[in-house]
C-alpha cells in the first residue's frame, strides 16, 4: 500500500494499536497501523519489519531424500507432489514415473504404488500432480491427463476415482483445508468448439471426497496470463493473477499480485482483514523478455512442438509493463504469512537461465520471502537455501523441492528456528489471524 493510500484510509478513522511484534522482547518496535474499516481490520505495514538479529526466524535443514546413482528408489524425475501423514511419513509423487514413494520420517523408502497408464490406480505420466493427503490419511492424486483424481490408501491400495469435468472449469491448484476436504481453484477455458466468455471470474471451490462441488468459497478474479481470441492462445506474462492459500484454522488467503494487499476470510467466505504493505513495482526490461521467450522456446522443443509451430506462439506472446509484487505465498508456522519475492529474469545466472522452465512455473522464484505475524504485523524476510521452492508448512517444518548444480531434484524438509511458542519464552501474545480486529 502506497504511503498516500494509508493517509487516506487514515482519514477519520481511530488508529486501534502499534505494538512490538512477534519473535522476542528484543524485537523493534512496529510502527505500522490497523484500522477498523466497517468491521474489517485493516493492517498496513512499513518496508521495515521489527525482527532484530537475534529475533529474527531462520531455517535449517532437517531431512534431504535423494541422490543422483545409486538406488533408483531415491532418484526423482519431476517432483510434482509432496504429501505429509499423520504420522510423519512422506509421500512423494514422481510425475516422470507415474508412482507414490512413501518414506519414514527418516527418509527412508517404505513402500510405492501407481504405475503410467489410465487403468485403476494409474496414473498419467504428464500432468499428475500435486499429491493430497486428507482424511484419514487418504491419498489423492489429481491427473489431468486422464481427466481425474485419483484416490489411495494410506498403504498404496487403489480406492478409486472421480472424473473432472473440464467443461464446468480446469483445476489450476489444490490444497486441502481444515475439515480434510479437497479445495481447487477452477478457471473456464474455452474447449475446442466452445465459445470464449468475458469477465468470466474463477471460484475456489470445496469438494467431497467422490469430487462433488459442495460449496463455492470464494468467486475471484481471473487472471490474464493465458487466454483464447479468434480460437488462438495469447500469453500475456506477468500479468497480474490471483494467489491463495489455506490457514490452518480454515481460513483463505487471497491476494492478486499486481498489489500487496492480501485479506483473509472466514469459511462464510467473510473479509476479515486485510495485510498491505508498502512496496515498489519493478519494471519488466528487454532482457527480461529476451531471457524469458527463450526459456519458453526451449521448453516448448523439449515438449515436442513443432519448429514450424513455435514463430506462431512467439507472435502470440505479449509482456506486461511492471512484475508482479509476488511470486505466491503459504500459510506458516503459529498462523503466519509467507509471501515470496520475484527474481525478474535479468537477475538469473547463466546457469539458472538455463534451468528456466515456464511450464513448471515461472522459475523465478526468490529465496526471499516476507513474514507476517498472526496479526499480520512484517516481521522481516527468512532467506531459504537457493534453488529450494517450498511446497508446504506442517508445524514448524516446511517441505519443498531442492534442485543441485546439475539440477537433480531431492526432497527437503526445513525446520523454522525461533517461532514463539504460546505460552513459552519470546510468545509475544499475538492474537491467530482472522480472531477479530
Amino acid at each position: 500500500m502506497t504511503s498516500a493510500r494509508i493517509a487516506l484510509a487514515a482519514l477519520g478513522t481511530a488508529v486501534l494499536g502499534a505494538c512490538g511484534g512477534g519473535g522476542g522482547g528484543d524485537s523493534l518496535e512496529w510502527v505500522g497501523t490497523v484500522i477498523d474499516s466497517a468491521g474489517v481490520a485493516i493492517v498496513s505495514n512499513p518496508q521495515e519489519g521489527t525482527w532484530t538479529q537475534s529475533s529474527r526466524w531462520t531455517v535449517v535443514e532437517d531431512l534431504r531424500i535423494g541422490t543422483t546413482e545409486g538406488d533408483p528408489d531415491y532418484q526423482f524425475g519431476q517432483i510434482s507432489g509432496i504429501g505429509v501423514a499423520s504420522d510423519g511419513r512422506i509421500f512423494v509423487l514422481d510425475q516422470q514415473a507415474a508412482e507414490v514413494r512413501v518414506f519414514s520420517p527418516d527418509g527412508l523408502l517404505e513402500n510405492k504404488f501407481g504405475r503410467p497408464g489410465s487403468g485403476p490406480g494409474e496414473l498419467g505420466a504428464q500432468g499428475a500432480g500435486p499429491l493430497l493427503v486428507g482424511a484419514g490419511d487418504t491419498i489423492f492424486v489429481p491427473d489431468l491427463a486422464n481427466q481425474r483424481v485419483v484416490r489411495f490408501s494410506p498403504a498404496g491400495e487403489a480406492l478409486g476415482s472421480f472424473r473432472l469435468d473440464l467443461t464446468q472449469g480446469i483445476p489450476l491448484r489444490w490444497e486441502v483445508n481444515d475439515s480434510g476436504r479437497l479445495v481447487s481453484h477452477i478457471r473456464h477455458f474455452p474447449l475446442p468448439g466452445q465459445v470464449a466468455e468475458p469477465d468470466t471470474m474463477d471460484a475456489i471451490v470445496e469438494r467431497d471426497s467422490d469430487g462433488t462441488i459442495l460449496d463455492t468459497l470464494l468467486s475471484i478474479p481471473a487472471g490474464r496470463t493465458f487466454s483464447v481470441a479468434g480460437g488462438r492462445p495469447e500469453f500475456h506474462f506477468f500479468s497480474a493473477e490471483p494467489a491463495w492459500a489455506l490457514a490452518p484454522d480454515g481460513h483463505i488467503l487471497f491476494g492478486v499480485n499486481d498489489d500487496y494487499r492480501i485479506g483473509m476470510y472466514d469459511h462464510a467466505g467473510r473479509l476479515e482483514r486485510v495485510i498491505a504493505k508498502d512496496f515498489e513495482r519493478q519494471e519488466v526490461t528487454g532482457t527480461d523478455e529476451d531471457v524469458f521467450t527463450e526459456a519458453l522456446e526451449r521448453a516448448w522443443t523439449n515438449a515436442g512442438v513443432p519448429r514450424a509451430a513455435l514463430s506462431q506462439l512467439r507472435s502470440a506472446i505479449s509482456y506486461e509493463q511492471f512484475f508482479p509484487v509476488y511470486l505466491q505465498f503459504l500459510s506458516g508456522p503459529a498462523q503466519s504469512l509467507w509471501v515470496q519475492h520475484l527474481n525478474p529474469p535479468s537477475n538469473l545466472t547463466e546457469e539458472q537461465r538455463e534451468n528456466l522452465n515456464p511450464q513448471l512455473g515461472f522459475g523465478m522464484g526468490a529465496p526471499d520471502w516476507d513474514v507476517f505475524d498472526a496479526e499480520g504485523r512484517y516481521l522481516g524476510v527468512v532467506t531459504m537455501p537457493e534453488r529450494y521452492q517450498p511446497l508446504r508448512f506442517v508445524g514448524d517444518q516446511v517441505y519443498g523441492v531442492w534442485r543441485d548444480e546439475l539440477d537433480v531434484q531431492y526432497v527437503m524438509k526445513m525446520r523454522v528456528i525461533g517461532v514463539p511458542r504460546a505460552g513459552g519464552g519470546g510468545d509475544t501474545g499475538a492474537v491467530p489471524i482472522g480472531a477479530g480486529g
